[in-house]
């Protein structure tokens, strides 16, 4: 039996187009379930447990925004988690994908909706031998969004046969926590591009060369082209 497991987050909402977040993102992390990596999860939770934190769900966002947990912790203790998931996804054998639109050139969320389901039906399409080499394909999303659950129903049910999908919530897989990273670096690397970095990603990060060179390069390798 051969097994694809799609986790999925995004970044944005569909809401007007706000200066403060003019990016909507779905980030896909895709999985063979025939490649074991149970052995990099428990290394991963063994070294959160030497931090301190056990049974942790990590959150990139608040990681680099300072928030929720992570609120009282300093910058060097929030860079540690944050490069104990960057390398788990660079031991993993894993592929990603992210799909983006720019906010202030969209009508409304109908349009959004078609472009990003667009993109999405492209990447079936380029593979689509690939996608059906597989029983089964499996798309893990936590529902946070009707509008995102109804593009990937549409879009996975009209071109794949041996589509399922199943609601995660967060803390149940690592997989879905290194989906949230990639989501937020793939946010990153735009923000990065178009020289519209925080004052909080400024600070997390201190320079683009740096960002360039410790994280957006090392995890573009698992980039599903």
């Amino acid at each position: 039996m051969k097994e694809l497991s799609i986790f999925i987050d995004k970044s944005g909402d569909f809401g007007r187009y706000d200066h403060h977040a003019p990016y909507y993102i779905i980030t896909m992390l895709f999985h063979d379930q025939n490649d074991n990596i149970q052995k990099s999860i428990t290394n991963l939770n063994t070294e959160l447990i030497f931090l301190g934190l056990t049974n942790l769900c990590i959150h990139t966002g608040p990681i680099i925004r300072k928030e929720e947990i992570y609120a009282d912790m300093s910058v060097y203790e929030r860079r540690r988690i944050f490069n104990k998931m960057i390398a788990f996804i660079r031991q993993i054998n894993i592929r990603y994908k992210y799909f983006y639109i720019e906010k202030k050139h969209i009508a409304n969320a109908v349009e959004a909706a078609e472009k990003l389901s667009k993109q999405i039906s492209l990447l079936i399409q380029t593979h689509y031998d690939e996608f059906l080499s597989y029983d089964h394909v499996k798309i893990y999303y936590d529902n946070g969004q009707v509008e995102v659950s109804k593009i990937l129903s549409a879009v996975f049910n009209s071109l794949l046969p041996n589509s399922i999908f199943r609601k995660v919530m967060p803390s149940q897989y690592k997989l879905f926590q290194a989906a949230d990273l990639l989501c937020t670096m793939a946010l990153i690397k735009i923000k990065s591009d178009n020289n519209l970095f925080s004052r909080s990603e400024q600070t997390f990060f201190e320079n683009t060369r740096d960002l360039k060179k410790n994280y957006l390069k090392p995890i573009s390798k698992k980039e599903w082209l």
